[in-house]
């Protein structure tokens, strides 16, 4: 019976043991999966981490116009698991440890996360086609030279052709 007194005394003297959240901060674990954030740049539109997403919270939209991709991750519907980042080839998604998503439902619709994926374009052909960040083709070809850098920029069909004139041979459309 006197434990409890104790155990009273040590509370009332030490105070609130609880979370300040939502008042102030709180701790949070480094290794806390939170919010998706994505990196426009390193992103080369593939799709991946919309396929593999368990709550559907990712979209690519293509533009009408063939500039790029609308990449949208929607916060209400994301459940933090992780697959899109362990799956993007390029590590372009990324989670944060922010893992409020409270808000009032009149914004639940304004609660996502939108980046615009650029294309580039052939230098030879002027034709629209994804972006290669250069991160990843040093990954595949190791330390470019000159000639490896001028054909990361040709779009597939020109790459072809200029693989093929280097060996002789002509292409006809």
């Amino acid at each position: 019976m006197l434990s409890i007194f104790k155990v009273l005394w040590n509370n009332l003297r030490q105070g609130p043991s609880t979370d300040p959240f939502p008042f102030g901060e709180t701790f949070t674990p480094a290794r806390l999966r939170g919010k998706v954030t994505i990196d426009p740049d390193s992103c080369v539109g593939c799709g991946v981490c919309a396929t593999v997403c368990a709550g559907n919270a990712i979209k690519h939209v293509e533009r009408e116009d063939g500039s790029g991709k609308d990449f949208y991750v929607w916060h209400n519907t994301c459940t933090f698991c992780g697959m899109c980042h362990h799956y993007c080839p390029t590590k372009a998604i990324s989670q944060t440890n922010n893992w409020s998503t409270a808000h009032r439902n009149e914004d639940k619709y304004k609660k996502k996360e939108h980046e615009f994926i650029a294309y580039a374009r052939c230098p030879e052909c002027d034709q629209t086609m994804p972006n290669m960040p250069h991160a990843m083709l040093d990954h595949i070809y190791g330390t470019p030279t000159e000639e490896l850098e001028n054909i990361y920029s040709l779009c597939p069909e020109c790459r072809r052709q200029k693989a093929a004139q280097q060996f002789g041979a002509h292409i006809h459309d």
